[in-house]
């Protein structure tokens, strides 16, 4: 359903679930994400899932993760994304090559949000670990993209 301005969305998805996309107004008085907001999100969904399972699959044991996601766009209309970077932040027990390793799956061969929009921007997948004790370990994995 549109609301009767135009600016606001809500949607029902195949399965049923639904979500309000608002591209309205200032952002404190929105309703909902906006469409390319809610694209970013899925995004930093679809990785984080294949990312934390392959990790359980690892036994690895992160006490904490958090995923980052930010963009340029281009300056002229449509405006679409340009560069993407996704910043996986773990905490806890993770060896460094498994986070790597899960992150690269994830980037170049499970996640069909990062496939799709590899197709036509830049993405760069980087985790920042801090491990107790030790400072904190940052590295860029991959970089996908159109090239």
């Amino acid at each position: 359903m549109v609301d009767p301005t135009g600016l606001a969305v809500d949607v029902t998805t195949g399965s049923g679930h639904q979500l309000r996309l608002d591209a309205g107004g200032d952002e404190g008085k929105r309703g909902g994400a906006g469409p390319k907001e809610a694209l970013l999100a899925a995004l930093a969904a679809c990785t984080s899932m294949d990312v934390a399972t392959i990790l359980r699959k690892k036994r690895q044991k992160p006490t904490g993760y958090q995923i980052a996601v930010s963009s340029d766009s281009a300056p002229e209309h449509p405006k679409v994304f340009v560069r993407i970077s996704v910043e996986h932040r773990v905490s806890g027990a993770v060896e460094p090559e498994a986070l790597r390793r899960s992150i690269e799956l994830s980037a170049t061969r499970y996640c069909p949000v990062s496939a799709m929009l590899s197709a036509s921007v830049t993405i760069e997948h980087r985790y920042r670990l801090q491990r107790e004790g030790e400072q904190t370990r940052s590295e860029l994995v991959v970089v996908t993209g159109p090239q």
